[in-house]
Parts: C-alpha cells; sequence; structure tokens
C-alpha cells in the first residue's frame, strides 16, 4: 500500500510541477488578483490531491481549471465586487508588448465576472464553447452569449488602433 501511494504522490508532484505556471496565469486573468489567483490555485490543487486517484487517468489539468472557474465564480457571488490591482504582477525579463497587454488587462478589469471568465476560458485557454460551459456549469447558449455581450463590451473600451496616435497592432485589425 506504501508503494501505491507514493507513486500517485510522485505523479501528483510531477503533475503540480508541470502545469503549475499556466494555472496560476489562468487564475490570475479570471480574477484580477495574484494573491487571490493563488489561494484559488492552491485550494483547487488540494482539492486535485484529495481525488488525484480517480482523477489522474483522465484530464486532471480540466479537472483543476474547472475547480478554478467554479471557485473564482463563487467567490464572486459571496463577495459581488472585484478586486482590482493598480499594478500588473512583476515579470522578470522585457517585455515587447507591454501596452497591449496592459489595454488587455485593463479591458478585462471592465468585464463583469462571467463574460471574463468566459473571454479567459474560450481565448487565453483556447477552449471549445462546449469545455467552456462544462467547466464552468452553464449551458452553451449562456456561453455563447456571455461571449458576444462580451466581445461587444470589449470593442467599446479598447481603443481602435491609431485612435490615440500610438498605432497599436492588437492582430484584430481586418485585413484589406
Amino acid at each position: 500500500m506504501g508503494r501505491n501511494a507514493d507513486d500517485g504522490r510522485a505523479d501528483y508532484l510531477a503533475f503540480v510541477e508541470a502545469h503549475q505556471h499556466r494555472l496560476l496565469r489562468a487564475a490570475y486573468l479570471i480574477c484580477g488578483n495574484r494573491h487571490q489567483a493563488e489561494d484559488l490555485l492552491q485550494d483547487a490543487l488540494l482539492k486535485l490531491a484529495l481525488r488525484w486517484s480517480s482523477v489522474r487517468d483522465g484530464d486532471p489539468a480540466a479537472y483543476v481549471r474547472a475547480i478554478l472557474y467554479r471557485d473564482a465564480v463563487s467567490w464572486w457571488r459571496r463577495r459581488r465586487r472585484e478586486w482590482l490591482s493598480a499594478y500588473p504582477p512583476d515579470r522578470p525579463g522585457t517585455d515587447t508588448d507591454a501596452a497591449l497587454r496592459l489595454t488587455v488587462r485593463a479591458a478585462l478589469d471592465r468585464l463583469p465576472p462571467r463574460q471574463r471568465a468566459v473571454v479567459v476560458l474560450r481565448y487565453f485557454e483556447d477552449l471549445t464553447e462546449v469545455a467552456t460551459a462544462e467547466a464552468l456549469g452553464v449551458t452553451v447558449g449562456t456561453v455563447k452569449s456571455q461571449c458576444h455581450d462580451a466581445l461587444r463590451r470589449l470593442r467599446d473600451v479598447v481603443p481602435a488602433p491609431g485612435a490615440s496616435g500610438d498605432d497599436l497592432v492588437t492582430g484584430m485589425e481586418a485585413s484589406p
């Protein structure tokens, strides 16, 4: 019995080491606060550890993402307010897309929690509509409508390229 427990622990630790940075980034994008993101991820990884033997043969990353997003939504429902961060987290090295990152981050801050969750899952985590609906515990129709509303709102709050004279390229411009 000790050997199987040790093997499971080693597999769990390997999973955490391989996926923790991406999961933390997703948690941060969802909640907008680094400390809260770390807490969400820690709670999600604890829940994963408790169910590791039944989840490890499937897709544990999807299981953790579902926990992250559901716990974040639960937190929003309890708090009914957002925690805004005046400064993005420090990142080592040079950041050539700093203006774009700040623009996207500010735009995400202006979205309601459910719309932000849908945008992060669909466009940052690259999940399908069905996978996003499963992660959030809603219908596919809700994902579609929330995504539509979020993109419309993002178009309203993000300045158009060249509007402020800075020719910011977002990659979403129409090609002639």
